[in-house]
Parts: structure tokens; sequence; C-alpha cells
């Protein structure tokens, strides 16, 4: 979810300490539902099977002890401290970890890269690396394609891994939260209402998506923030009534006595504990939405104080209970005092769907991302706030989640296994997380190895011992997100091979210009009135399918362009660096190559406006073709294309061309005869007038006609030229390369949206030309 991220922002740099505090307090519904919810369920995942009951409380003293660490350890000092800086222009997450390296090392996965992408005013990087060891780890990683693609796998693994924490944390939040109905009917009829119950509110859950969380957004805060007041006050109340010196379990002392007690299980509860810090990997994720300051603030100043003493609450009432026979003594609600279970009951359900929400949206964000970066299959992503561009919808992933997450709740229906299969899946995305963050200490921080090396294994070290600890519960539902998480990265996988062999392939058989030139200005056709977009991968050369369509077609458009738009590896590029625009040819071909640009965060404009701002950025470029500042000169092989940066009409000044549209009426009359004259009724009809503002400066001749020329093909209208490209293996390739393209490719290519969706043209202007790329 989005707030209101530019204006806070703003005023956050410049110091308000009114808006920061504004901010931390509305994290605290985004960034902190899932991690606020754990204590519904760690202890009765701890103690579920591994650790029996024992008329001692060295056990319970353990549990908090290790709770207590875990939290202090990975939460505060590794990413309040250390990750939260590692942030890319203010985004946070796995991608924007990746992202950093593909600036810095050169590694991107994207094919269409250009050496101007790096003038980019939010393409930071510090070429020069003090250590030795440093430089030689970068060579390396540009050198070898193997490394690159084992780090964007390790990139893809993390990221599948929050796709499948998407799934199973709406599960076990909302199913532990109703766990408290257990207490109010008899046992042989509780679990029989606790999934019913469970699945009704997930459905209701994904159902309500499409609306956007901006109509009741301001809810969260105020409800998360409630619940942590609850479980902090009750965890006092406990600590006062059964325990007054649980404090000792925080001394690590008791970890060691734990484990030396407990053996293999202790060591098997650990994948419970673990659960005490699901949601600590969204600080990071979601940190494009506030400032780093405010998530700090959050976290140290209310978030972590209540769950200690939630925690503590819990272990104190335990340490005089845990000799009861019955089952539920282990859970969250028998803590609670009888009076206020159905309040806090009622306030739970509320703080689970909260945290279930912000892990939903999280995921439309990753895949957003993952679509832009050509790493994900094309979808379709609604904005459901005109106001605040970050809040998105993406209906088919909503209910596939939506099936996944009612699948799991009903297969399980425990907070054992669903405890053990999102465990699993919240420590590999830590895993993920330190490797790649080592790296970008190194590479993007400037900073010694060793510090890398010590981040690495001591975080690592950690984590690894919980990864264990949940991997040996394969078959007890760890399963599930290694086999969610390897269906998401095949399908990602695959999906990127073939963009990369499609890029490829278009490279290759690209049109020579000489060949074009030999058409002359006509190009041999007809030229009718308006303007044909085609559109095409390539930032340089003519694409195959240009020359498929004029060996067709025997007309074709006035003004030609030919589009590219990309994504670059940086969060968002700023509307006056949006558009790369340049002649192909002579003047008089009117031929243009228009690149636009837009980074993984980046919001897709309309038809009606991302036309106005092409013909703009060309209106533009003509105007100032001549001007030596605002020209880049590209090494675009043998075409020598000059780019010219333009902006977007948003960032037009008194020195920029402006566009003025405005319709008027007309009569138009049908009909003539050779003997006598037939006249249909007059029919008034609206007609588009285009005209250009233009600065008070010289302009030559051959300027002000090819403006005229742009300004009467853009009244005429815009029609869209799209490649329908099928591809298929190469005779002779591998069983693997078949399987991919001819199968897995086209497969997802299919069950996608088409280009004209990508695009956001209606379909009465797109023409869709059809091609086999054999690869």
């Amino acid at each position: 979810m989005d707030l209101e991220t530019g204006v806070y922002q703003n005023q956050a740099k410049k110091g308000s300490w009114r808006t920061i505090l504004s901010l931390a307090f509305q994290s605290l519904g985004v960034v902190y539902g899932d991690l606020s919810t754990s204590p519904l369920y760690v202890y009765k995942s701890t103690f579920a099977e591994d650790i029996s009951h024992s008329d001692t409380n060295e056990e319970i003293y353990g549990v908090l002890s290790f709770v207590f660490w875990t939290l202090t350890l990975v939460p505060l000092l590794k990413y309040v401290f250390i990750v939260l800086q590692a942030d890319d222009n203010g985004e946070g997450g796995t991608f924007a970890l990746y992202s950093l390296l593909c600036r810095h090392a050169r590694v991107s996965s994207l094919p269409n890269c250009q050496v101007a992408d790096e003038e980019l005013s939010e393409y930071k990087k510090d070429s020069s690396l003090k250590s030795s060891i440093g430089s030689r780890l970068k060579s390396m990683l540009e050198r070898h394609r193997v490394l690159q693609r084992l780090l964007l796998i390790l990139a893809l693994i993390g990221t599948c891994m929050v796709i499948g924490d998407g799934v199973l944390t709406p599960a076990i939040s909302v199913f532990s939260a109703v766990s408290g109905l257990e207490l109010s009917m008899s046992k042989e009829h509780h679990k029989y209402v606790e999934v019913p119950v469970a699945c009704i509110i997930l459905i209701c859950l994904f159902s309500l998506q499409h609306y956007g969380t901006h109509r009741v957004g301001f809810l969260f805060a105020p409800i998360v923030m409630t619940w942590l007041l609850c479980i902090s006050a009750i965890g006092v109340y406990n600590i006062y009534q059964w325990d007054r010196r649980v404090y000792r379990a925080l001394s690590p002392f008791y970890m060691y006595e734990f484990l030396k007690k407990t053996q293999s299980e202790g060591w098997k509860s650990l994948g419970g504990i673990l659960l005490c810090i699901t949601g600590s990997e969204a600080m990071f994720a979601d940190l494009g939405h506030f400032s780093q300051l405010s998530i700090k603030i959050a976290f140290t100043s209310i978030v972590y104080p209540a769950l200690v003493l939630a925690y503590m609450g819990q272990a104190a009432y335990l340490s005089q209970h845990h000799f009861s026979e019955n089952d539920y003594q282990i859970g969250f609600y028998v803590s609670v005092p009888e009076k206020l279970r159905w309040p806090v009951l009622i306030i739970a359900v509320l703080a689970a769907v909260v945290g279930s929400q912000a892990i939903i949206t999280g995921t439309f964000s990753i895949i957003k991302q993952c679509s832009a970066l050509g790493c994900f299959p094309r979808v379709k992503i609604v904005h459901t706030s005109s106001k605040f561009h970050g809040q998105i919808y993406i209906p088919e992933i909503n209910w596939i989640l939506m099936i996944l997450c009612l699948a799991v709740t009903i297969g399980f229906r425990d907070t054992k296994r669903l405890g053990n299969a999102s465990g699993l899946a919240v420590i590999t995305v830590m895993l993920v997380t330190t490797c790649l963050m080592s790296l970008v200490i190194v590479l993007c921080w400037n900073r010694s190895v060793f510090f890398a090396i010590g981040f690495v294994v001591f975080f690592g070290a950690i984590e690894a011992l919980y990864f264990s600890a949940s991997l040996i519960k394969f078959l007890e539902g760890a399963w599930v997100p290694v086999a969610l998480s390897f269906i998401f990265l095949v399908c990602m996988y695959v999906w990127h091979y073939g963009t990369i062999k499609k890029y490829e392939f278009e490279m290759h058989n690209k049109v020579s210009l000489n060949w074009l030139l030999s058409l002359g200005p006509s190009l041999g056709i007809v030229r009718v009135r308006g303007i044909g977009i085609i559109q095409t991968e390539l930032v340089s050369g003519i694409p195959a399918i240009f020359s498929h369509f004029v060996t067709n077609v025997p007309a074709f458009h006035q003004v030609l362009v030919f589009l590219c738009i990309k994504s670059v590896p940086v969060p968002r590029v700023k509307p006056e660096e949006r558009f790369l625009v340049g002649h192909i040819g002579p003047k008089e071909y009117r031929l243009y190559r228009c690149i636009v640009r837009y980074g993984y965060r980046d919001f897709h404009k309309d038809d009606v406006e991302f036309e106005n701002d092409l013909v703009c950025s060309i209106a533009e470029f003509i105007r100032s073709e001549n001007t030596e500042h605002d020209i880049l000169n590209e090494d675009l092989g043998k075409e020598e294309d000059k780019m010219t940066v333009v902006g977007t009409r948003s960032t037009a000044n008194a020195d920029r061309i402006q566009m003025r549209e405005h319709s008027e009426d007309f009569e138009c009359t049908v009909g003539t005869s050779e003997h006598r004259e037939i006249t249909s009724p007059p029919v008034i009809q609206r007609r588009k007038m285009v005209r250009f503002v233009l600065p008070d400066s010289h302009i030559d001749t051959g300027t002000k006609e090819e403006l005229a020329e742009l300004m009467e093909a853009r009244e005429s209208g815009i029609a869209y030229i799209l490649g329908n490209t099928y591809m298929r293996a190469k005779p002779g390739s591998s069983v693997t390369k078949r399987f991919a393209i001819d199968y897995g490719y086209e497969f997802l290519r299919r069950n996608s949206r088409g280009t004209t969706y990508a695009l956001n043209v209606p379909h009465a202007s797109t023409l869709e030309v059809g091609m086999i790329y054999y690869v």
C-alpha cells in the first residue's frame, strides 16, 4: 500500500518531526501488521510436539531467551541498523538490492541497456573500488555469464519465496486469530468451526482487493496500534500476576541450557521460534512508502517493546500452567484474562486481516517489479487509486493467491504445519537478503571485504541454524513453499530466457539502414495521413517486423515512429528524462525512434496522455535538434543516431513546445450522381484540431515544415503496428531448449496479456503483424 509518499518524504527530508512521526504511525498498519500478530502462534508452534511438557521452567525460559535474542539480532540489529541503509534511491526489497548490483557491476539481465541509461540522475554508482578484492570480484561478475545467471536466480528465489509467503501468511494469521473460538466451545466442535470461519474471512479479504485500500487504509495503523497496546498490557498483567522474575530468561545462558536439555527436539523447535520474526522483511521491502527514520522510530519505540512484553507475559503464564494436560494451555488466548477474550479475539482478527492485506499488496508490488524487469509474464495491473499510484491490484495473481491460500488452510487445519511452511519461506528470504547484502557492502558501499564476510558469517550462521530446523520438517508442511517457489521460479526463468532469446533474434535479423535508404523518401509505397507507431524492443536498428509489413501492405503513414518502451534498473525515471528521441535516416523520410524509459516502480500513463507526451517529445526534438547540449551521441552501429533527452509535457516550461487540442464541428454531406445531386442529411461530426505553441525563438523553414507535418499527422490520428510473434526452437536444438521455448514460453505467452495491453491502446487503433521466430 502506498501513502502520500511524495509529499511526506519531501517534508521528511527537510527534517519535519511532525511528518516523520506521522509516517512512523502510518507504517504500523503497512509494515508491522504481520510481525505484530506473530505472538498468536509462536509458542503454540514451538511447543506443538517437539518438546514434551515438563514440571520445570527451563524449556519455557529457553524459548523466551531465543525469541528475545532473535528479535534483537535480526529485525533490530540486521534490518534497522544495517539493511535499511542499502536503499535504491529510497526503495527497498530483494529487487532493490539486485538493481544496485546491476548498476555497479554491469550484471543487468535486461537485454536492451544503453550507455545513455547511466546518465539518468537516479543511476548513481561509484565506479572506483578501493579494495583490490572488490575490483576482482566486480570484474569476475562482469566476465562470467554463469555468475550473472546465478545472481539472477538467487534474486528470483527470494522473490518466489515472498510470493509463497503471500499465500501462507494470510492463512496462518487468520487461522491463528480465529483459534480463540476453541475456548468458547467444546473440543469436539471447535475444529469444525475454525476452518470455515477462517475460509470465509480469507474469501472476503481477497474479494475486496479490487476496491483498493485507500478508502480504509487510514484504519490500519489504529488497528495495529490497538493490538500492540493490547498484547503489551496483557503481557505486563501476566508478568505481574504469574512470574515477576521472568526477566531472567533474557539471559543467553538459558538458550544454552535449553539446547543442552532438549537436544534434537529443541533444535527442531527452532522452526516455531523462527515465526517471531515473520514480517521483518517488510521493513525493508516497504521502505519506498516511508522514510528510514520513520520505520526505525516505529520499531524501536513501539513494536519491539510491545512484542518483548507480549512474549514475556506468555512465558510468565506458561511457567505456572505448563504442567496442565490440556493442549489449549499452550495457545495465546489462554494467557488472556477470561473477561477480555472476546474483545481481544475481535482485535486479533482485525490485526490479522491488516497483516494479510500488507503481504498481499506487497506481493502485487514485487510481481509488478518482476514484470517490469522482464522476469514475469505480462499481467493486468489495475491502479486502485488515481491519487496514490503505488496502490495496485493484479486480478490473476489475486485469485491464484486466494485459491492456494484456501487450499493450505483446508489441507493443514492447524498452526503447526502452517508454521513450518511459513517459517521456511521467511528464513529463505532473509538468507537471500544476507547474501545480496554482502555483495552490496563490497561493490556498492565500497567497504572492506572483511566487513562483508563478518556480516554474512554472523547473520548467515543464525539464519542457517533456523533454516536447517525448518528444512528438517520438509514433510510436515515445509514442502509447500518449496513447491510453490519452484513452480514460480521455473515460470519466471523460462519467461526471462524466452525474452532474451527473442531480443537476440531481433538484433540478428534487424533491417539495415542501407535497405531503408534504397527505398527512397516514400519507402516505395504510398504514404497516407496519420502517425504510425511500430512497437519494438530494439533500441537500435529497424525491426524485421517492419520489412515484413512493408512487403505485404502497399501503404504506410506519413510519419513513422519506432517506439521502444523499456525498463531500466532504477526505481523511477524523472519525467524530464523519460524520452530519448532521434531521427532514422534523412529528415525527409519522417522516421523517428522514440525510447521511453520507465523504472521498476514507475506508473504507466493511459493511452491518451501517453500519446500526447509522445507527440510533444517528437516536436521538441524537431525544434531542438541542432542544440548541441541536449544531444547524446549514441554508438548504435552504422546508423550513428543522435538521441535527444526530452521530458514529458508535465515538465514543459516557457522554453518548451506546448500542444493544444480542441475539437470543432463541421457538416458532412454525402452523395452526387451524374444526372442529379442526391444529398444526405448533414451530419455534424467532431474533428480534432492540434496546435503547437512554440516558444519565442528562431525556427528555420525546414523545422516549421516538419512540425506542420507532424501536427497534420496527429490530427489524422495514431495507429499502432504491433508484432504478434511466435517462437520456435531451431531444428537440432537440445531437448531442454525445445521444452523451454516451444512449450514453456509459448504457453506463458498465450496465457498472459498481449502487447496491446502493455501499450494500453484501444483495439480499433491497432494492427498486429504475425511472424515466427526460430531461435
